[in-house]
């Protein structure tokens, strides 16, 4: 059995998986949407949250808005939203923590695979302090799809050379389980929407789940929730 064979990953999506990053954007979506005539609520907000921008943007605007239009209007947004993340600071969601380093300690590979723009992430990852940690990690501009389609998972996959079918992706949204089914692969569930999601495990925080849940799933069949 060669070394690939027997690698194992989990693939971690960031906004409201690993921080609860949601009250940060739609504060700077609010922001910047008022200069373009949209008062976005919070409903609006929430059934957008995780997708790309273009998406989103196109959803808002009008599916003919220009790319030149969604590159300005997604800067501008993006900046504020990391302005506030240094400005108020942001940490870990219960559990996270502490299963990213047993995971580390068990010899599995991490990484992020998010629909944000990478210099979201590599903010994150350097507030956090998640990049001795998070062997690499896949964003918007890698990918050509957003979720639910499973390329930005595949593509994590591929960088870190282990197959879909030991990867385990961990999820708060329901385009990104279905993403992650789509991919051939297993899915832990959080948030305060897991109980509705099709994961194999789900639970509000993965604090609340088994501590060897991730070995589990390569036994597991059905789906069960805390």
């Amino acid at each position: 059995m060669n070394e690939q064979s027997l690698a194992r990953a989990v693939l971690w999506d960031m906004d409201g998986t690993l921080v609860d990053s949601g009250p940060y954007h739609f504060r700077a979506w609010r922001e910047t949407m008022v200069e373009h005539g949209i008062a976005v609520t919070y409903d609006q907000f929430i059934e957008s949250f995780g997708q790309r921008n273009d998406t989103v943007l196109r959803g808002w605007l009008g599916a003919d808005l220009s790319d030149s239009d969604i590159a300005s209007i997604s800067s501008i947004k993006e900046a504020l939203y990391r302005e506030l993340i240094t400005a108020d600071g942001i940490v870990l969601l219960p559990g996270i923590a502490e299963r990213i380093t047993q995971l580390q300690q068990d010899g599995w590979l991490q990484a992020i695979a998010s629909a944000a723009p990478r210099a979201n992430v590599a903010a994150i990852m350097a507030a956090l302090g998640l990049d001795s940690v998070m062997t690499t990690f896949v964003s918007a501009e890698d990918v050509q799809r957003g979720k639910p389609d499973p390329e930005v998972f595949l593509r994590a996959a591929e960088r870190l050379s282990v197959p879909p079918e030991r990867c385990v992706v961990v999820e708060d949204a329901p385009a990104g389980v279905e993403a992650a089914r789509r991919a051939n692969m297993r899915v832990i569930a959080v948030g305060p929407n897991h109980a509705s999601l099709p994961a194999d495990y789900a639970a509000q925080t993965l604090a609340d789940l088994p501590n060897d849940v991730f070995d589990t799933l390569y036994g597991a069949d059905t789906r069960t929730s805390a």
